[in-house]
This record gives C-alpha cells, structure tokens and sequence, in this order.
C-alpha cells in the first residue's frame, strides 16, 4: 500500500505536465480520497488541483483540473509498463450506457494521464460505475464513491487558488457543495433564471422527421424546441433520445410536418485532403437568416488528443454551425459539425491564434447513435461531383434552424 500511495503522489505531481510539481498545498479529504493543490517546482506559479484515490484492483485513480480550467484523470500502478511520453487509447464506460474514447500519455513507468472534455467529466461526476480499457488490455472497475463532491473540492480547489494564491490554501473540501463539472450556473432561490434566444443547426435524417444535431445546442433549453427550413413555417420538436458523450441529440418532427428528402449518408470513409461542404446558421439574426455555405478539406482524420471519433476540417464554422451537416462533394453527409478550436485556450497554451481548425462528429459514432435510437437512415456510396451551389440547393430541403430559450450560460457554448 505504502508503493501504491507513493504511485498516486507522481500521477498526483505529474498531472503538472511537463515540468515538476511541488506541493500539496491546503487539503482535500472525502473518504479514500486525499489531494490538493500543487505549483510548478521551477516557477513557484500555481499549477493544478488533484486528489487521489487507492483501489482494490492495484490502481490509484487521480482527478485534476489545472490552473487553465482542464480536467484530467489519471492512472496509476506498480503493474504498469510503460515508457514516458507514450500514448495510449482509454475506453471508459460510465454505468454501463455512456461511452468515450480518451487518449492518455504516460508521465513514467508507472502512471498515466489523460485529458477529459467537460462532457466526459460531467459524466464522471454524476456516475457510479467505471470501466476502463486500457489499449485494449483487460477491463479495470473503479466504484466511483464520493466522485461528485471530490469533482466539487477539485474545482473549489482551482477556484480559490487562483483568486487568493497558494499562500491562503485550506481545506478545500468545506465549500465544495457547488458541482464543479458544469458550465451551467442555477439561478437563485426564488429567481427565475435569465434565458435568451439561442440557435443552433440540425438535418433531417428520415422520412418519418427525424433530426439530428448536436446534444450541447439542446442541452439547457427551456421550454420549447423548435425548428425550421428556411423560408418555412416553425415546428414544435420532441427530443427522442441524447447521447452527452458523443454529443449528440435526436429531434423528431410533429407527424403533420413534410419534408421533401432528407440526407444520406456517405457509405464509404473519407479520406486526408478530400473536399467537404459545411453548412449551418451561424449568428443567426446578426447575419443573414438564411443558411451560410463554406467549404474546405479533412485535414485529419482525428481530433484533439488523437480523438478518432472527430474529424478536423478547415472549412470556417462559427457560433451557431454546432450540430449542421458536413458534406463530401458528392453530397453525402460524412460528418456533423461540433465545434472550433477555442482561441483563448490556444493562446494560453501556445502564445498563437489557431486559423482554420475545426472538428465534426464522423459518421460511424452518429449511425452507432441512429441504430440505437432505431431510426430508419440510409447510406449511399458517393457517385460523381456535384457543384458547391448544387449541394447547398440540395441540402435546403433538410438543413434546419434549431432554436431556444436557453439559460444565459448555457447558449454561451454554443
């Protein structure tokens, strides 16, 4: 046990990154759990919050979030063989429904880290049980008591941290009842919380109205959910089923709304370099109330961390393309749009402003979701080049505004 809280102490430093860590400073403890917060050795600078705890398996298990807002989580074992600097694939399932594929570098020998989208890390925070594959090795189980309130303490951690300095580091645990892994702030007590219009893109993927964007454009949405074709009437949309992880959201249509076609999708991979089509309504009312059309290439076939759900594209998106589709050039739908790379945290992170870098959802994870929603999509192999004004005429048919009342918070991410 003694080698075992000695493993957690590293992945607890390492989380730093690179350079060295020192601390803890101030004090995290709920249950097994046991952490706070750490600076760079070298500068003295704050660095992150972590807390770790020992599990019967052999494996420590470590959540962080460092000073620029991250979440991370950690692996650590005596069993493990590993060279620094390597990078690993994580399967993680989450009580046995919600899926997410991470990929974690090795600090040392005998510890790991992964980086967690805030998605991923709301889910961790609400779930009890967790699988965890690592490349493909035999399936690890971590009961995840007192997750939610060491998610909170974490957070807290990072919070008052960066507000009164490593000086003033306490006891972390005794304001961590606010939830940490949230970008979704309630309202006060007898309030009403403030709403604002919110938009986002969808397509139609059946013939019975079936829709599909992302969950985050649905995600905080009060009251109604609407949707429409430009130039067409508005309809009231039923959520049929969401898919956090993967970011993804299933609408469907009243039975008395008509659509003349809907998108196919392309039955075939996509490749580095081919031609794509984006389409969607970004700053719908402060440009143009029609859809925007933009073009570009698959510049990778993988996203952030080596994420091989996501493609990276160059074709502009903005605030209010999240969940539109994203056209091959023969007009087949060979992604969902998702999201940019966020500017700020590159330049936090790089000192330079990324330029045409963004991502969509492939479309194995969204026929793995329609299969499992049971709706009734079609594929199609891409047969011939269509023009870039033939596409975006095509796709009027079944490219539509969402739209809601959202919590002010909540349409920021969008």
């Amino acid at each position: 046990m003694r080698k075992l809280w000695g493993i957690a102490c590293a992945v607890q430093l390492a989380l730093a990154g690179p350079a060295h860590a020192a601390g803890p400073f101030g004090t995290i403890t709920i249950g097994n759990w046991i952490g706070g917060a750490f600076s760079n050795d070298e500068t003295g600078a704050f660095s992150h919050c972590a807390a770790t705890a020992p599990y019967a398996n052999g494996v420590v298990l470590v959540i962080g979030q460092n000073a620029s807002g991250a979440w991370l989580l950690g692996f650590g074992s005596p069993s493990f063989r590993l060279n620094k600097g390597d990078s690993a694939p994580i399967d993680v399932i989450f009580d046995g429904q919600e899926q997410a594929r991470l990929f974690a570098i090795a600090n040392n020998s005998n510890s790991m880290t992964a980086i967690l989208p805030l998605n991923v890390a709301r889910t961790l925070q609400k779930s009890s049980l967790m699988v965890v594959t690592v490349n493909g090795s035999k399936p690890l189980q971590f009961q995840l008591t007192s997750t939610a309130p060491v998610i909170a303490a974490v957070a807290n951690c990072v919070t008052k941290v960066k507000a009164d300095g490593l000086g003033k580091a306490g006891d972390f645990t005794k304001v961590a009842a606010k939830p940490a892994a949230t970008d979704k702030a309630a309202p006060p007590a007898g309030k009403p919380g403030k709403t604002v219009s919110s938009t986002g893109t969808g397509f139609v993927v059946s013939a019975n109205g079936h829709i599909v964007t992302n969950h985050h454009v649905i995600d905080g949405c009060v009251g109604d959910i609407k949707g429409n074709l430009t130039g067409e009437a508005t309809s009231v949309l039923r959520v049929v089923s969401r898919d956090a992880t993967n970011d993804l959201a299933l609408l469907q249509a009243p039975s008395t709304t008509t659509f003349k076609d809907y998108v196919r999708i392309r039955d075939r991979s996509i490749r580095s370099g081919d031609s794509i089509v984006a389409i969607g309504f970004p700053y719908h009312g402060l440009l143009t109330s029609d859809f925007t059309v933009t073009t570009g290439i698959v510049s990778s076939l993988s996203g952030i961390l080596n994420d091989t759900r996501h493609l990276q594209i160059s074709a502009a998106v903005q605030p209010g393309n999240s969940g539109g589709p994203l056209f091959d050039t023969s007009g087949q739908l060979v992604g969902v749009v998702v999201a940019k790379l966020d500017a700020r945290t590159m330049i936090k992170a790089t000192g330079t402003i990324p330029e045409n870098i963004n991502f969509a959802i492939k479309t194995g994870a969204l026929r793995d979701f329609l299969d499992n929603s049971v709706v009734p999509y079609q594929t199609a192999e891409p047969k011939g080049e269509l023009k870039t004004t033939d596409i975006a005429g095509n796709a009027r048919a079944y490219t539509m505004l969402i739209a809601c009342n959202a919590a002010e918070q909540a349409d920021a991410k969008r």
